[in-house]
């Protein structure tokens, strides 16, 4: 029944020992000042999650915050050292590559072992077999042992046991970043037929797109603690303005020949704003400074709008529009303006560069602000346009 919690997570923290030493010999001949080198990280830190029946839940974060250890913590996979998690429902996990997989069986053998472990009887794996191998798409290969597979094959026969399993959670790390496009629209069309079932889903990715097209609800993970828990945009924007910030700091430790700064997003009487109605006029401005004493010849001015969810909307340069421009010698503005920004309600980034007519960037600012726009229609896509639609009966 939807909005009952089939997943419950009280208080999570996961603790690891790493130790130095390089050999099981060395720890053994070294018991002692092995245990004095060894070092706690804690992956997981107090987390507390519950997902309701029927919901589709995206966990992200950067490489180390946690992600994967809390779904395997949830899977069972891994015990927390502190608090506990509480499951309701058959579950099917693909967390690794090959996971209960045994290389020296065939293809044959591994789906009826790795169909039992997940909870199958035999003869319910008689009976979803041939499906199984159709799905994975790997009939010819079936009877090989599985130590002779590619990575892909791998995930492809997993995935396929994993969903005739009939789970009523599915958790999902990152193995739709293997296999060919085909097979991953294939993934993708079984998942969203799950979310029409009712299923429960948790996905682990680092593609933020999947997030924002899939998830309903999506958990930002930082050093093992819980920054958001909220919408799929909300939790997306603070990823991407937390790791642009992280790239402005690093950018403003070196030095550049032009420097960009003060960037705005202004309307039509020069204002500076930063919600705009569907199709009005705005304005990207930015300056731009020379180095102390310096006269730069050879340079151009960029702009690029993206969505929320990283796809380029326009990209444009002064060289691209055949713009000359004279030599920079203290500062002057840059303004790329757009009569009419005929894009879809949302939030929008600019990304700003200064670079050589040819070569490396002088610099460059992604995400270096954000713009809203309202629009009251309901159309999908990334374009706001007024179609005029005509229907014409055709003669009998």
């Amino acid at each position: 029944m939807a909005g009952t919690p089939v997943i419950r997570a009280i208080d999570v923290s996961k603790k690891f020992v790493i130790r130095k030493d390089k050999s099981l010999k060395e720890r053994l001949v070294n018991a002692r000042r092995s245990r004095a080198n060894a070092e706690e990280f804690w992956a997981l830190r107090h987390v507390d999650l519950e997902v309701e029946s029927g919901h589709t839940l995206g966990l992200i974060g950067g490489n180390g915050s946690g992600k994967s250890t809390l779904l395997k913590v949830i899977g069972g996979i891994l015990t927390p050292t502190e608090g506990y998690v509480e499951r309701r429902g058959r579950l099917a996990a693909l967390l690794e590559l090959g996971a209960g997989f045994h290389g020296d069986l065939t293809g044959r053998e591994n789906v009826y072992l790795n169909a039992s472990i997940l909870g199958l009887s035999r003869a319910q794996t008689d009976q979803y077999f041939d499906s199984i191998v159709d799905f994975s798409g790997i009939e010819q290969f079936i009877d090989t042992q599985v130590k002779f597979y590619s990575s892909g094959m791998y995930v492809r026969l997993a995935f396929a046991v994993a969903i005739h399993v009939d789970p009523e959670i599915l958790l999902v790390d990152e193995v739709l970043a293997v296999g060919d496009e085909p097979f991953q629209r294939k993934c993708l069309d079984r998942i969203k037929q799950f979310q029409q079932d009712g299923r429960t889903i948790i996905l682990v990715t680092h593609s933020l797109e999947q997030v924002r097209q899939m998830c309903d609800r999506v958990v930002l993970l930082n050093a093992g603690s819980v920054v958001i828990d909220g919408s799929p945009a909300e939790a997306v924007r603070h990823f991407r303005e937390t790791n642009s910030e992280a790239d402005h700091v690093e950018q403003a430790a070196r030095r550049h020949l032009l420097t960009i700064s003060n960037p705005r997003t202004v309307d039509a009487a020069g204002s500076p704003q930063h919600t705009y109605p569907v199709g009005a006029s705005v304005a990207v401005e930015y300056d731009i400074t020379a180095e102390d004493g310096a006269t730069v010849t050879d340079w151009a001015a960029g702009v690029a709008l993206t969505d929320a969810s990283g796809l380029l909307i326009y990209g444009t340069n002064t060289v691209l529009q055949n713009i000359a421009v004279a030599p920079v010698r203290g500062t002057r503005t840059v303004r790329f303006r757009f009569d009419q920004l005929p894009v879809a309600d949302g939030q929008y980034f600019v990304t700003l560069a200064v670079h050589p007519k040819t070569g490396p960037d002088y610099h460059r600012i992604d995400r270096a602000m954000s713009f809203q726009v309202t629009n009251s229609a309901n159309d999908p896509g990334v374009l706001a346009l007024s179609p005029k639609i005509e229907i014409e009966e055709l003669p009998r």
